[in-house]
């Protein structure tokens, strides 16, 4: 269980990194999903949501890991207070479950994206993966940026939060 969280965290942490990582990276910085995701200032719920959910060491961890990162607007999406009740404590055990939804193991770049079907999250269910014109989609997400490289890792972008069944 604590596997599947930290790789949840990771997947987060690194989609919150990724602006900042992406930059770094062209200029020969490795650094992992969580620095990634915390320097791009786009990841601020993800990143509160894997430290809650006590995923940060996971997703600092050797990996690999491909994390489908929801961005902060991607969590304003859901519906009012649904990101308090998940960040209680007493609903740890779901927040790390939301999480690892969004973390394979593995490092999964964009070009085999495109060659697979679904794919298996650290939470223990499959998201489906489609493409439509050239977007790929995960489950009802898009992927608004792929690729973003971390030294354990790769991140993908995404414009809505997985939620498992």
């Amino acid at each position: 269980m604590i596997n599947h969280i930290s790789k949840i965290i990771t997947l987060m942490v690194t989609t919150l990194f990724f602006t900042a990582f992406a930059h770094a990276n062209h200029h020969g910085m490795k650094k992992d999903i969580v620095d990634v995701a915390v320097e791009n200032g786009s990841f601020n719920t993800l990143v509160t949501a894997v430290k809650a959910a006590g995923l940060v060491e996971t997703l600092k961890g050797e990996g690999p890991f491909t994390v489908f990162a929801p961005t902060d607007e991607a969590f304003a999406k859901l519906p009012d207070g649904t990101i308090d009740m998940l960040l209680k404590p007493e609903n740890k055990d779901k927040l790390i479950a939301v999480l690892t939804y969004h973390v394979v193991s593995g490092k999964v770049m964009a070009a085999d994206v495109m060659k697979i079907d679904r794919a298996d999250t650290l939470q223990g269910q499959a998201v489906m993966v489609s493409t439509n014109d050239g977007t790929v989609m995960i489950n009802n997400a898009k992927v608004i940026a792929a690729d973003v490289k971390a030294s354990n890792g790769v991140i993908h972008v995404i414009d809505t939060v997985l939620l498992p069944k």
